[in-house]
C-alpha cells in the first residue's frame, strides 16, 4: 500500500521552489535581527520577469501574512479576481514600518502614514513601469509623497525557472490566458469596479508590446517602443482614482 503524501509534496516542482524561495525570503534579517516580513504594518510590491512593477499593495496585519495570502492562497480579490498571476511575480519588495508596530489597527493617524508609504511606493512603480501604469485594481488613496524607509528586494525565482517560465512564447502564452480568465470574470459579475476594467486594458497593453518585441526578436530588429502605446489617452490618469477626481474638483 502506497503512503499517502504530504499536501506539500503534490505541488509541481516549480510551485514547490517557488514557494520555498518565499518561505526562505519571508525569514531574511535585516541588519537588526529583524524579520523583514515580520513588521505588522508595510508596504510591498511584485515585480514580473523583466524587473517591471506590476503591484503594490499595503497591510497592517503583518507583512509576511498579507504577501503569503498572495502568493500562496490565492485569497486575495487580486488573484481570484485574475487580476495578479503569480506566475509573473519573480521578485517583491518590503517596506518594513517598524515605527508603526505597536499601533493598533484602528489608529487613523497610523493608517495615513500606512497610505503615504503605499501611494509613495504606487508612484515610484508607476515612474519606473515602461507603461506608467500597474496592474492595481483600486488606485491608493492620494497622499503626499514621504521618504519610505529601507527596504528589501527578493529574489522568488531560480535560474532554471526564469529559463524556462520566462522563456517570451510562454510568457505570451500564460498572458493571453491570465487576460481571458480577466475578461471571464468581468463578463461573468457584469458589475465590476472601472479599476477591473482599467486593469483589463493594462494587460492588454503588456501582452501586445511582449508579442510586439518577440516580433522583433524573431525579425532580428531594433526592440519596440513602449511609448508606441501610450496607456493614459487609453485609460486616463492612473495617479488617483476618477471618483476622486471629480470629488477634488467639486471641491475646487
Amino acid at each position: 500500500m502506497s503512503k499517502k503524501p504530504r499536501k506539500s509534496e503534490l505541488p509541481t516542482n516549480q510551485v514547490q521552489e517557488f514557494r520555498n524561495l518565499l518561505a526562505a525570503a519571508l525569514e531574511k534579517e535585516d541588519g537588526q535581527g529583524r524579520k523583514w516580513a515580520n513588521a505588522k504594518w508595510g508596504v510591498y510590491a511584485f515585480f514580473d520577469y523583466d524587473g517591471e512593477p506590476i503591484y503594490v499593495g499595503q497591510t497592517n496585519e503583518q507583512l509576511r501574512t498579507r504577501v503569503r495570502r498572495h502568493l500562496t492562497n490565492q485569497r486575495t480579490d487580486a488573484v481570484a479576481m485574475r487580476v495578479l498571476d503569480i506566475f509573473e511575480v519573480a521578485e517583491m519588495q518590503l517596506w518594513p514600518l517598524w515605527e508603526l508596530e505597536s499601533r493598533n489597527a484602528s489608529d487613523e493617524g497610523a493608517k495615513a502614514i500606512l497610505d503615504a508609504a503605499e501611494y509613495t511606493a504606487y508612484l515610484e512603480a508607476i515612474m519606473a513601469s515602461r507603461f506608467k501604469a500597474i496592474l492595481n485594481e483600486k488606485i491608493p488613496p492620494r497622499s503626499k509623497s514621504v521618504a519610505l524607509p529601507p527596504s528589501e528586494k527578493f529574489t522568488l525565482i531560480s535560474a532554471e525557472t526564469r529559463k524556462n517560465l520566462g522563456h517570451p512564447d510562454t510568457r505570451i502564452a500564460r498572458r493571453s490566458d491570465t487576460i481571458a480568465r480577466l475578461a471571464a470574470v468581468v463578463h461573468e459579475r457584469g458589475e465590476v469596479s472601472d479599476g477591473l476594467r482599467r486593469v483589463l486594458v493594462i494587460q492588454a497593453v503588456r501582452l501586445a508590446y511582449l508579442t510586439a518585441l518577440r516580433l522583433a526578436q524573431a525579425e532580428g530588429k531594433p526592440e519596440p517602443d513602449p511609448t508606441a502605446i501610450n496607456v493614459e489617452q487609453l485609460i486616463g490618469s492612473v495617479l488617483t482614482e476618477y471618483d476622486d477626481q471629480d470629488k477634488t474638483d467639486a471641491e475646487d
